[in-house]
């Protein structure tokens, strides 16, 4: 892989993993309700699931989806419910912060959320087709792809976490800590959007 289309990579790398998006929202989101520490495994889950549907995509998938549809919008649709589902659980957050049952999204959480998230798999759909020379050895640029998205991708959800625990330590009443996860959870909501774009 040339250093030109290796810069390109990153370039996507970075503005794919750091835009908003439903995986951003929720890391905002829990770094609020619950400190940057606890969502360490949900920031190392996301690239993880990122990474594995890149391998399945250059390993055939997408002849799949390009033969089945059905396929995508079945994803849109158990991404968009479970998308929703999560904001409503983050828009009652600032009871669940004080329940002992209250847990962060776990590292197999975050990374299994990644195959019904329509944004990464256009991430990996535009990973393998843009970057993937197919007269140059498969697995090396493959190598290439996937370390792209754990270097890069990895710090940008980190930023989002930690934005989310930063406003954390400057909301001290239960009101402004209510008004700041509905506000989350309904700009979580709002990714959804992007699904059916």
């Amino acid at each position: 892989m040339q250093i030109a289309t290796i810069g390109a990579l990153a370039l996507y790398a970075f503005v794919m993993s750091i835009t908003p998006g439903p995986n951003n929202m929720l890391l905002a989101n829990a770094g609020l309700v619950f400190g940057f520490r606890s969502t360490i495994p949900q920031i190392v889950g996301i690239p993880t699931g990122v990474i594995s549907q890149i391998l399945l995509v250059a390993a055939g998938l997408s002849s799949l989806f390009a033969q089945f549809p059905s396929i995508q919008l079945a994803l849109k649709v158990a991404g968009t419910f479970y998308l929703l589902w999560l904001a409503l659980k983050l828009w009652k957050a600032d009871a669940l912060a004080q329940s002992p049952n209250a847990t962060p999204i776990s590292f197999s959480q975050a990374l299994l959320f990644q195959f019904i998230n329509p944004k990464s798999w256009l991430i990996a759909l535009t990973a393998v087709s843009a970057f993937l020379q197919p007269e140059q050895a498969v697995v090396p640029q493959l190598l290439i792809i996937c370390l792209a998205f754990a270097l890069i991708g990895t710090p940008c959800m980190a930023v989002w976490s930690a934005m989310g625990s930063a406003l954390r330590r400057h909301l001290s009443s239960p009101t402004s800590l209510r008004r700041a996860n509905r506000t989350l959870a309904a700009l979580a909501s709002a990714t959804c959007l992007m699904f059916w774009l």
